[in-house]
């Protein structure tokens, strides 16, 4: 039963990142991403943040999902054997509303920023990139941030979903939604700066997504993320420094 369980989890972890995906990858769905997008008055200005929210808010539960897949089924093998020994049974679906809630906040934040940037005229289009001045700072803050303690200590928690669960376990309908919540704290913590470069690489650059979503992922799997952290960071600050320079 424990398995089929967990089975099943997967399998839904895999539809929901499928239909977030499906979003934007079928024409029909529109999203929000016609990047030719008037701005003729403060209607259609709002109306096209409005747009923005949906779609960064659905980019978020596309990219970092699959990431979170390792503690989510963590937590469910926890959780069944604590609910053995006579704690609440809970369904995992409250840990993964927690943890999305904070990643559809911070999309909502993103959002924000993406109408204020185009408002300002700092984006090539509506769905677009920052200039070279601003691109480039954003990679070498990236970068920069790759080598932070803050860096390392949330990434620590993240790479390790028993040892969270062990500290940071707690009861109830209202523990599972708090450490979802706690869980993607943390991994905003991780990924924040690295999540920014969206807007270097096109908001709506599809490619950009994918890559950023498999970084997120391997940095959870690989052997030596640390080394792999620095390595991606010196990376980013050299590419920060060339494009600013060009």
């Amino acid at each position: 039963m424990h398995t089929r369980e967990r089975m099943l989890i997967g399998v839904a972890l895999v539809g929901i990142t499928a239909l977030a995906w499906a979003y934007f990858l079928v024409p029909a769905s529109g999203g929000g991403m016609d990047g030719s997008m008037a701005m003729p008055g403060p209607a259609v200005s709002l109306n096209m943040l409005a747009a923005n929210v949906t779609m960064w808010a659905v980019m978020m539960v596309a990219m970092m999902l699959p990431g979170a897949s390792p503690m989510i089924l963590t937590y469910t093998k926890v959780r069944r054997r604590r609910a053995a020994q006579g704690g609440a049974m809970v369904p995992t679906w409250v840990f993964v509303a927690g943890y999305l809630a904070v990643w559809v906040g911070f999309g909502v934040l993103a959002a924000l920023a993406q109408w204020l940037l185009h408002q300002s005229a700092l984006l090539s289009s509506a769905m677009g990139k920052v200039g070279p001045l601003l691109g480039g700072g954003l990679l070498i803050t990236a970068g920069a941030f790759q080598f932070s303690g803050l860096k390392e200590a949330c990434m620590t928690h993240c790479r390790t979903p028993l040892s969270f669960l062990m500290t940071e376990w707690r009861e109830g309908s209202m523990g599972a939604w708090v450490m979802g919540i706690r869980h993607g704290a943390f991994c905003i913590g991780c990924c924040w700066a690295l999540m920014l470069l969206m807007f270097v690489g096109g908001v709506m650059n599809l490619a950009w997504m994918a890559a950023l979503t498999l970084y997120f992922l391997a940095e959870k799997l690989v052997p030596y993320p640390r080394m792999v952290g620095r390595v991606t960071g010196a990376l980013l600050v050299i590419a920060g420094v060339v494009v600013m320079v060009m």
